[in-house]
């Protein structure tokens, strides 16, 4: 009984691409998807896509098949990576989210710097981010008060505190 050194076939002349051999894969995530998977025996067969496939830029990326094969076949409709489980979001999830916000950066770098910029001509340190995060934080919780105090749910742009 021979052995069935087949891993996959090239996806543009149906040749077999071997275990342990040598293929190419296009670098355009289009064409690596789970569904489409590319694969190629040599660059010649790599370029036959291209005229089709109408990608700006692309290359061939050289990648090494597999040395075995799976010993049995999944089964139909088997997934093969581990997904991580759903986050379900309840209150009580969405409260323990409440008492501890998250602290990062909600100034957009570019658009500060650009406004910085075309007001002064002058250069804005990345530095900058946090103390003015820090800011809209404090503007946000005092705005939340506002809107609770007034018995609604959704903070609107007459619960923000003018300077």
């Amino acid at each position: 009984m021979s052995i069935d050194r087949r891993w996959r076939r090239c996806s543009a002349c149906k040749n077999p691409i071997e275990l342990g051999a040598t293929y190419w894969v296009c670098n355009v995530s289009t064409c690596n998807r789970k569904r489409t998977g590319m694969v190629f025996c040599t660059v010649s067969c790599w370029e036959v896509h291209l005229p089709i496939a109408n990608h700006r830029e692309s290359w061939a990326v050289e990648k090494k098949a597999p040395l075995e094969t799976l010993s049995e076949p999944p089964a139909v409709g088997a997934r093969h990576e581990k997904r991580e489980p759903r986050r379900i979001v309840t209150r009580a999830t969405a409260a323990a989210t409440q008492a501890r916000p998250p602290r990062e950066v909600l100034v957009v770098a570019s658009r500060l710097k650009e406004y910085v910029r075309a007001r002064s001509g002058f250069n804005t340190s990345d530095r900058v981010l946090e103390p003015l995060s820090k800011i809209v934080r404090d503007l946000c919780d005092r705005a939340i008060q506002n809107a609770e105090r007034d018995g609604r749910r959704t903070v609107l742009d007459r619960d923000i505190p003018s300077s």
